[in-house]
Formats: structure tokens, sequence, C-alpha cells
């Protein structure tokens, strides 16, 4: 495999380079032949060194989508070598720098193993150098480009608040920032919902570009994806975090904990571990509740009831907990308290999901994503529902969670609330009850 990998770089070089230095095209030629001869890397790299050392410019060399290429050790061996020349680069021409692009991080590159499972352990790129600028956009950031942006269109739009909002979303991760400000104006503006500019910058369009984002398939999707079905001890942590709510610290040590940071699934947050935006967590649930969609009785529960959920275009919330209490008990109640309290949250969503799908979105307020409890924003026509997911911990903190809900819902400026309590006492009493909070109804499911 080297010779082909050998004539297959000197054709590209012949393909791309206009003109090379007296003597080294025939080289390259040579090297791109394909016959019987047998080639070796140190062949290829005395030419591209003798080609450095003629040139009447520095080279530099770029080598694009590394992650791809990084289980076939040929690809690893000539990265050897290129560090190899680098650190005799006084005594031997090579190029004046080597960009590795497409590589989360050069480290991922002495790590990988090769598909047969034989571990290969190489470290040909470990000289690495604190790379300190700030990748991320802060909300300042995103007021300056509104900013810009405000002053083409005069959408009058409120710079601030949605900056705020899209911060929040994205944690200024500058892909979704960028997506998501072009989605408002290149699809959200001028549709049915948002006939213009000045509709589409609001934060009901943002929500719809919101709703799109999470919903759409791109690269950067698929490469996060790509990466949990690669290491099912990442696919772990990541679960855990989000079905759970169990509390990670954060080991900058810990091999797990390297891989999710490396790959943008997680961030440090007060040395926990956390998904590093809403719309990755948005995108994660889907896709791991995705998997079950075929098998999984709670869905096609979800799926066929569905149409009775919808009344004059709102969706009934009462009515969803209602029928999820009747259809968890039905398919659940024998299972043990240590199952039900790992699953439930991951039941409902099951549950939702084929009811909003099309329609409406959901999404995890990042404050309450714990063990104990969950608050899930579900956003349906424009319309916005606030319920808290929570393990039942005897009454007093039942009552706390009732309290942390209305003022939730003060936040929202909302008056309704809904609760979904997983009570596993055997002298429960599952149903759903009204409760009222000064001006503040909570209507709270037990099952």
């Amino acid at each position: 495999m080297v010779p082909v990998f050998i004539s297959a770089f000197a054709n590209e070089l012949l393909y791309n380079i206009e003109c090379f230095p007296d003597g080294i095209e025939e080289k390259v030629r040579e090297l791109g032949k394909k016959t019987e001869n047998v080639y070796f890397l140190q062949d290829l790299f005395r030419v591209l060194s003798t080609w450095c050392r003629k040139a009447d410019r520095r080279i530099v060399l770029i080598i694009d989508e590394v992650d791809t290429a990084a289980d076939n050790q040929i690809f690893l061996d000539f990265l050897a070598q290129l560090r190899a020349y680098y650190l005799k680069r006084p005594e031997s021409a090579t190029f004046q720098s080597v960009i590795l692009a497409g590589v989360y991080d050069v480290r991922n590159i002495a790590r990988k193993i090769r598909p047969e499972g034989d571990h290969k352990s190489n470290s040909p790129w470990n000289i690495a150098a604190d790379f300190d600028v700030r990748m991320s956009f802060s909300v300042t950031d995103i007021i300056s480009m509104l900013t810009q942006y405000e002053e083409d269109y005069n959408t009058g739009m409120d710079i601030s608040g949605i900056s705020e909002l899209i911060y929040n979303y994205t944690s200024g991760y500058p892909v979704l920032v960028s997506r998501i400000c072009k989605l408002l104006d290149e699809k959200i503006a001028g549709s049915s919902m948002f006939p213009g500019k000045s509709k589409a910058w609001t934060k009901e369009g943002f929500y719809e570009a919101e709703k799109r984002i999470v919903k759409e398939d791109n690269p950067l999707y698929e490469s996060l994806m790509g990466k949990l079905e690669y290491y099912p001890e990442l696919r772990t942590v990541i679960y855990e975090l989000l079905f759970n709510g169990k509390p990670i610290p954060y080991v900058a040590t810990s091999p797990y904990i390297k891989d999710a940071a490396m790959f943008g699934f997680i961030r440090n947050e007060n040395d926990q571990a956390v998904i590093s935006n809403r719309i990755f967590e948005t995108v994660l649930y889907n896709n791991f509740i995705a998997e079950e969609f075929m098998t999984s009785k709670m869905y096609d529960a979800g799926a066929k009831e569905k149409n009775q959920f919808i009344t004059g275009g709102h969706l009934d919330i009462r009515r969803i907990l209602e029928k999820f209490i009747q259809t968890f008990d039905e398919l659940y109640n024998q299972e043990d308290e240590t199952f039900l309290e790992n699953t439930g949250r991951k039941y409902f969503l099951l549950f939702l999901k084929p009811i909003i799908n099309g329609i409406g979105n959901y999404s995890i307020e990042p404050q309450t994503r714990n063990r104990e409890r969950m608050d899930l924003v579900i956003f349906y026509q424009g319309e916005q529902n606030i319920l808290e997911l929570k393990l039942w911990r005897g009454n007093a903190y039942n009552e706390r969670g009732e309290k942390q809900l209305s003022g939730y819902l003060d936040y929202f400026h909302m008056k309704k609330g809904y609760m979904l309590s997983f009570n596993f006492n055997k002298n429960k009493k599952p149903g759903i009850k009204e409760i009222v909070l000064g001006d503040r109804l909570l209507i709270e499911a037990v099952v």
C-alpha cells in the first residue's frame, strides 16, 4: 500500500503544481509511475526535501480532513516522517510549516485504534503549545454582529435581547451562531408566519429557527453522532448526563472527559461536566430517542393517540399527562424502582416526541439539569409550556419543587405550569391534581 500512496501523492503534486525547480519534476514523475519499482516513504521525502531546498520561496503543506484519515497506518507513518524532517530542519530542508486541518485535537492522532483491533500507540506529533485564543462568541460579539446587520436592514429588533437568546442556546459556538442567524435572515424572514425581517428577528422567530436547526441534518451533527458510535464509553458518559442527570466531575485527566471535551460534547462548568450547549443537548436527546422509535411501546402509544392532544391548534398538556400516566402504569408497573428512576424522563420524551413532531419542539433548561429534576420547555405553534419532571422525595421536597416551578413561571411571565412526579411509593395516589400558588396554577401529574 505504501507504493500506492506515494504514487497517488506524487501525481497530485504533478496535477496541481505548475512549476517545479529544475530536476524536481522528473523525480516526482518517476515516483508517480505505476511500475514494478517499489518506493518507500523515505524516497518520497528525499524528493520533497530537495524541492524545499531548491524552491525560490518557502513551501507550506496543508493536510485537510486529518481525523478521517487518522486510522490509516500509512498516513500516521507519513506524519511521523514529517516530524522527523522537522526536527532535522537545520541539516535537511523541509516545509516551512505543516497545517493539519479537520482535526479536533492533535493528541487525537496518537490514540487511534485500528479497525482490526490492533491497538496502535503512536505520537508523531507530540509537540503542542497552549492555544489561548477564545474560539466561541461572547454576547458582546453577537451584539456587534447584529448591530452591523441592523444598520443594513433596520429590522427594529431588540439587539441585546436576541443576542442573549442566541448565546443562551448556542453558548457562542460559532457554527451554531452563524446558522441561527442565517436561518432567521434567509428562511424565517419571508415565511408565512414571519412575512418580513422585522417579524423574523423576534423571540418567536428565534424559537422557529431553533426548532429548525435541531431537526436538520448537517456535517456537524454527523460528526458528533459518528463519535458516539466509535467510542462506546463516550456514549455512556453522554447518556448519563442527559437522561440520568448524573453529576460527573470534570477531571481533565480522565480519558472519558478528555474525549468528550476534545470532540466538543461537554464543557467545564464549576468543575462539573455539562453538555456544551442547549442545541447540542436537544440534538443528542433526539438522537438517543430516535434509536428506540422502532421498538418503543411508549413511542407507539404517543403516536397512536396524538390527535386527541391537539385542541383548536393548541397542545393539551394536561391530557398528555393523563394519558402518559395511564400508559406508563400499563407498561411498566412491574419494573423495579431503580430501573424506572433511570428511564422515567426518557419514557416521557418518547411519548411526547410523536405528538409534537413536525410542528413543535422542546428544550431542557440548563440550571435544572440534574438527577432530581429537569425542566422541560415545550414549544408548539408559537406557545410555550413549562413542565417539570422530577423524582418524588417526600412532601417537603415536593413543595419546594412547586415553589421553584412557580418562580420559573414568573421568569417566563406565565400563569400556568405543569409537573410530572415519578413516585415509587407503594401507597402513592397516581393521577392529576391542581395546585394554586398566588395567581399561578400548577397542574401536577403523579406516576
